[in-house]
């Protein structure tokens, strides 16, 4: 009937805030700016989506240790430097913060730094899905199974290592040689030097399909690409062109019991829904189910929420 709406997509929307920092916080946003903290670095940053007025004083912004200035490139711009940053310097995740004994607490170590991009190693908002991952990985585990996880575009690894943290053996796959050496330190810093994790720098597509030839098989798939990209040989990634081929590669690596599958997409103009539909024909056959949403940060300011990026993600049904 008109007017009436339905639930659209596949799967329950969710929005997911992180609950895990103590490191991180997102101060104010407006102006097509957000100010944030990092440990105790206080940084102000571009926020297209910031289309709002500030709701905190001019002293909070004033009190900045560096603003990341933008250029008309997208990936273009530098950082203008109030106060001498000692970089880098260590940040820690809580990925069980609501564990009631200190000992069942796992925390990930890690270094952040400003970047010649806006960048700084790490997206606060993706700790909810570390969260989910962790959780995921680990039930499968208790129920004495063996978890063989592959995370493609693994930048400075912090997905990589919360699935190592709960017992998987995992395979971390980036095209840049400077993001995969970053995220081995993160590795040794976050004390996982004895877990399982082949660190690979190639380009995504290439190695799936080379996976696929060899019959490698993956119980998880994380996959959080950006929109445009290079290889290490200069082979060209576009999101919108290449995903659906970088899907259809994967779903030829699935096990015959996956556990989960989880993308995350930055580019402004995907969706959700897009992204819950893309991952449920890469699942295509399995028993379980799909959430799809945004990552969201809320700001101390106001307590507006600010969306960073989509996701989708299939977890299996847990029955065996």
């Amino acid at each position: 009937m008109p007017g009436e709406g339905r639930e659209a997509g596949p799967g329950a929307f969710l929005t997911l805030e992180s609950t895990g920092w103590e490191d991180y916080a997102l101060l104010d946003t407006g102006g097509g700016m957000k100010l944030e903290r990092f440990g105790s670095c206080k940084l102000a940053r571009p926020e297209v989506q910031a289309v709002w007025r500030r709701a905190g004083d001019g002293q909070l912004w004033a009190d900045v240790d560096a603003t990341f200035i933008g250029s008309a490139e997208e990936s273009g711009g530098h950082w203008k430097r109030a106060t001498e940053i000692n970089e880098p310097w260590k940040m820690s995740y809580d990925l069980n913060p609501h564990a009631s004994r200190a000992d069942e607490r796992v925390v990930l170590q890690f270094r952040a730094r400003t970047t010649q991009g806006r960048h700084l190693g790490v997206f606060p908002e993706g700790g909810a899905n570390w969260q989910w991952l962790f959780g995921q990985i680990r039930d499968r585990i208790s129920r004495g199974h063996t978890v063989n996880v592959l995370n493609l575009f693994g930048y400075t690894g912090l997905a990589t290592l919360a699935a190592a943290a709960a017992g998987a053996t995992v395979t971390h796959v980036d095209a840049s040689r400077t993001s995969v050496d970053w995220a081995r330190a993160n590795q040794q810093l976050s004390d996982l030097g004895d877990r399982q994790i082949r660190w690979i720098v190639d380009d995504a597509l290439k190695y799936v399909l080379r996976e696929g030839r060899r019959g490698v098989k993956y119980d998880g798939i994380i996959l959080d690409p950006p929109k445009f990209g290079r290889g290490p040989k200069g082979e060209v990634w576009e999101l919108f062109r290449s995903l659906p081929r970088l899907l259809e590669a994967c779903r030829a690596t699935l096990s015959r019991m996956p556990v989960f599958a989880l993308l995350t997409v930055y580019a402004v103009k995907f969706s959700a829904i897009h992204a819950a539909q893309a991952l449920e024909e890469m699942v295509a056959g399995q028993a379980g189910s799909m959430q799809s949403g945004e990552l969201v940060t809320r700001e101390q300011a106001a307590g507006r929420l600010l969306s960073q990026a989509v996701f989708a993600r299939w977890s299996a049904d847990q029955s065996e």
